[in-house]
């Protein structure tokens, strides 16, 4: 290492350690290797050195030791580290030189490894990391900021001791853990996770007696020093303890083998801001709030709120999202992010309850196990955040009861919120830190200028730079969208420009009330909007009537009714304008003030008719491009057919080609089209509004997203009932019912169900009657009445013969085949799979296929014909594979090693089990809980000695895994 903190402050070069003694120029180093490769401003070096009571020579004195610190590394190959740059300076620190780097990578990796089951690899990179260790921390450094930068730093020194002992009682090594331990926790006896490990340890070496003994001994300090009892992890060791449930882990070889691949940590936040400036007292402010490992001197345990408020435009989201990205190091355990669109054009808010999914989405909860309530949500929320370090940014919130669901309850968390409201009420009841964001100085609005448009040519024109920053009053969207114009007009004077700008002001555009009345951003807008050639004009006035939150190029092309390969450069030209932001490729959106500025625009100039025929072919767009992608997500559904009106002339209808591609397309999709299904019902549209929600429910239903799924049918049936339309009315009737199935709202759907029952019935629909008993069937199976459902699947059947819809038959006698084998009917049930099969293969509907050869395995299994059960397990996997339908798979596999199970086949059995389990865990279903739970039950009776090896015992003991 060239650069050194964990210890002596020391810098080597040459094989040699410069002279850099005095406690003060160290601290001058120490805080910028802490920034190492950022700019560091000169004030913030005073106040981390003095804190509140710099001396008047603090700027001279912190300009000198930079000027000691160069004069130690002229001559070496570090000569040229530390450069002066805009009233501050920055450290050039190359990969693998500071060891305070190399020691947060390798801890880093270590998580990762162990999450992987790399038990090995992880304590190697522990190891090494801890020894880069020569001391405390910045010993050597004299200054205010030192004491609590050491300390945090010791912090993450103990951490990872405490992550090495955690690997190696994995891997068994309790020896070591005891050397490695003993003085820490000699050093800190009230750590409690230390000390739980400790326990552990001596346990694992027969020192049970030593073990309880700690532990009393470390409660009666808790209580006596505290006032508390031991926490749940030190508990939970004691309890271990006592019940001997000290199993040695497997080698790490073989769980690495068998694991499956981690998590993806989640790393939501957008893309960091180009060209930030200014803010830096914010910034300092924000940093002060990073906990070390979690904890906060002056928070305590306490999630840390900082509320950050301002008028729009003010850059709320453009400081939030930098200073995230310059901590999110900080943060190992991810960034959560949504934009709660608190003051969306639309008024469309985003709900706590989708904001909860969404996050527990990222944090890989399958959507069967989300709870169906708010309050569910928030719970299991919090658990999942229980101790972790990570950084949640709530954008554009509206008011306080949409932001405390998403607040987690433990500590080690960090919470950013911003909001054009002041939030009092966080600020009251939950402490949160209020941030007001005022306006740019005179200063830091020129540097935006300057770092747009060229200093020289900002220098060259300071009065009409000056009258900008005047005209724009010091906003900075303001002056982003003004310095995109002028960039794009280099040879321009932007002395005209400011005139131009004073021009717009004066016209017939009154000021945008945006709360402040300091901001005129309107006339910024007016005057960029100007400048816009016809077409990208009338582009940009179309986008007002998009319902967001973003739009693809065909969206776009369909709103101005012209092929993709025309809007493009007019999408372009609106981006370069700032008018427009490609966040991502080929998808585009708006900052909402001109979203808002846009529908006014539109309003204003183009007439009504205008207007509806954009909504229109905007409309045809997402319905037909959504029915063709529903079409290949399952040609063979038993939803019922709609016929969709042809599109309108300029309406992008080509669709995506493929099952993947659909479903690829629909993930992108999915909040457009249930805005668009809201914007359809709204805006007399009501035919498509109920169509467009109708081709959401395949996708909505596999994907889990029941909640989104029973909301837009909702909308859909009121859509439909003001039509007077049966088959709308019946098709979200349908929807509600599938929504409420999985939720478990069993009734509710019932009750849909035979709401379409009637609708059907009346409109003569024996079809659309026919899918409504299958429906019914699944119900009352779930509330336990099996007969009811084997005469719903008859009705059904009955009706798919008298109109001879096979594919219809088919499903219906599976699902009867399936019914009749769980009431022991195995004969009947044996028949009516037999005769799914042959019209599965008449229709060549392989999925059903697949699931009929499930159902006969089934059927097979409970008659004792293992062989034959066999059999039809492996024709139902081939086609599964060979459809790429995972979970499918994986149910047929747990299935299998049941009948190899009955079959006294252990070693297949297990082998079988384990490969469900890791498409279970790779896909993250429920599945592998209650699997792993029925495996436990029937391992416990039989004797290791019936298992045929050692290596088969490794892989039972994964394949059972720690939640049995």
């Amino acid at each position: 290492m060239r650069w050194r903190l964990l210890g002596p402050i020391e810098v080597t070069a040459g094989g040699r350690v410069l002279g850099i003694r005095r406690p003060q120029q160290r601290a001058v180093l120490a805080l910028l290797l802490l920034n190492a490769n950022r700019l560091v401003p000169a004030q913030q070096l005073v106040d981390a050195l003095w804190a509140d009571e710099p001396p008047a020579s603090a700027r001279t004195q912190v300009q000198v030791c930079v000027s000691q610190i160069r004069a130690a590394l002229r001559g070496t190959e570090l000569a040229d580290a530390l450069v002066s740059h805009a009233g501050g300076y920055r450290l050039a620190v190359g990969d693998g030189d500071l060891d305070l780097a190399e020691f947060t990578r390798a801890v880093g990796q270590a998580r990762v490894a162990s999450d992987a089951g790399q038990l090995s690899t992880a304590a190697d990179l522990l190891r090494a990391g801890l020894a880069l260790w020569r001391g405390p921390a910045l010993a050597g450094a004299a200054a205010a900021f030192v004491e609590a930068a050491a300390a945090g730093l010791a912090e993450q020194h103990l951490a990872a001791h405490q992550q090495l002992a955690a690997v190696e009682l994995a891997l068994g090594h309790s020896d070591v853990v005891i050397r490695t331990l003993e003085p820490l926790v000699a050093e800190h006896p009230l750590r409690e996770q230390l000390v739980a490990q400790y326990m552990l340890a001596l346990a694992g070496v027969g020192q049970q007696a030593r073990a309880l003994r700690l532990y009393t001994e470390t409660r009666g300090r808790l209580i006596e020093e505290l006032g508390v009892e031991p926490g749940a992890e030190l508990a939970g060791a004691h309890l271990k303890v006592l019940r001997n449930e000290l199993i040695e882990a497997p080698a790490a070889e073989t769980v690495s083998d068998a694991a499956p691949a981690p998590a993806a940590v989640p790393a939501q936040l957008p893309t960091n801001v180009a060209g930030f400036t200014g803010r830096e007292a914010t910034l300092r402010e924000l940093d002060l709030l990073v906990p070390a490992d979690g904890h906060d001197g002056q928070h305590g345990t306490a999630v840390v709120i900082s509320a950050i408020g301002g008028t729009a435009g003010v850059g709320k989201t453009a400081l939030a999202v930098h200073w995230a990205h310059r901590v999110a190091h900080r943060f190992p355990d991810g960034q959560l992010y949504v934009n709660l669109r608190g003051f969306d054009i639309d008024d469309r808010l985003v709900t706590p309850g989708e904001a909860l999914r969404g996050f527990l989405e990222a944090l890989h909860v399958p959507a069967q196990r989300i709870p169906a309530d708010v309050s569910g949500q928030a719970a299991l929320y919090r658990t999942l955040l229980a101790g972790r370090r990570m950084l949640v940014l709530l954008d554009n919130a509206h008011d306080p009861e949409q932001v405390r669901p998403l607040l987690p309850g433990a500590s080690g968390c960090l919470v950013v919120v911003t909001s054009r409201n002041r939030l009092t009420g966080l600020v009251a009841a939950e402490g949160a830190r209020p941030l007001t964001l005022d306006l740019l100085s005179t200063t830091e609005s020129r540097e935006l200028l300057a770092r747009r448009l060229g200093r020289g040519r900002v220098a060259a024109q300071r009065p009409a730079v000056d009258e900008i920053v005047e005209r724009c009053a010091r906003l900075p969207l303001a002056l982003a969208v003004v310095a995109a114009r002028a960039a794009t007009q280099p040879d321009f004077p932007l002395a005209t420009l400011a005139a131009e700008l004073a021009d717009a002001q004066g016209g017939r555009l009154a000021a945008l009330d945006a709360g402040d009345p300091a901001t005129d951003v309107r006339a910024v807008f007016s005057w960029s909007y100007r400048a816009l050639d016809d077409a990208a004009a009338r582009l940009f006035r179309l986008l007002g009537l998009h319902p967001g939150p973003d739009l693809a190029v065909a969206a776009a092309a369909s709103l101005a009714g012209v092929p993709p390969s025309r809007v493009r450069p007019l999408l372009a030209a609106l981006t370069r304008a700032h008018l427009l932001t490609e966040h991502l490729p080929g998808r585009y959106n708006q900052h909402d003030l001109l979203r808002s500025y846009a529908a006014e625009l539109c309003e204003e100039v183009d007439d009504e008719p205008e207007r509806q025929a954009a909504r229109h072919r905007l409309l045809d767009h997402y319905l037909h491009v959504s029915q063709a992608a529903d079409q290949l997500l399952d040609p063979y559904r038993l939803a019922h057919p709609i016929t969709v009106s042809e599109a309108q002339p300029g309406a992008a209808t080509d669709g995506p080609t493929g099952y993947s591609r659909a479903l690829d397309w629909f993930a992108v999709e999915q909040d457009v089209l249930l805005a668009a299904v809201e914007q359809a019902a709204r805006s007399g549209f009501d035919g498509h509004a109920w169509q467009l929600a109708a081709a959401l429910v395949t996708y909505l239903d596999r994907r889990g997203h029941w909640h989104d799924l029973a909301a837009v049918q909702r909308t859909a049936l009121d859509a439909a009932q003001r039509r007077a339309d049966p088959l709308g009315q019946a098709q979200a009737h349908r929807g509600i019912a599938i929504a409420c199935t999985w939720l478990g709202r069993l009734q509710d759907a019932y009750r849909h169900y035979q709401r379409d029952l009637d609708l059907y019935r009346e409109s003569g629909d024996r079809l659309g009657e026919a899918h409504t008993h299958i429906g019914l069937s699944w119900v009352l199976s779930r509330q336990g009445q099996p007969q009811e459902a084997i005469d719903q699947t008859r009705q059904a059947l009955d009706l798919y013969r008298a109109i001879d819809y096979q594919v219809g038959q088919a499903k219906a006698l599976n699902n009867l085949g399936w019914f009749l084998a769980r009431v022991g009917e195995h004969q009947s049930a044996l028949d009516s799979c037999q005769q799914a099969l042959m019209l599965h293969g008449e229709t060549g509907d392989r999925h059903g296929a697949a699931l009929t050869w499930d159902s006969l395995g089934y059927v097979h299994h409970e008659l004792g014909q293992h062989e034959q059960a066999t059999h039809c397990y492996l024709k139902a996997l081939d086609l599964h594979r060979s459809l790429g339908d995972r979970y499918s798979e994986a149910e047929v596999l747990a299935n299998l090693g049941d009948t190899q199970w009955a079959a006294d086949d252990v070693d297949a059995a297990q082998l079988t089990w384990h490969e469900a389990l890791a498409i279970f865990d790779e896909l993250g279903h429920p599945d592998a809980a209650q699997l792993r739970l029925k495996v436990a039950e029937r391992l416990q009776p039989v004797s290791v000695s019936r298992l045929a090896s050692a290596d088969a015992v490794d892989t039972l003991a994964h394949a059972v895994g720690p939640d049995s």
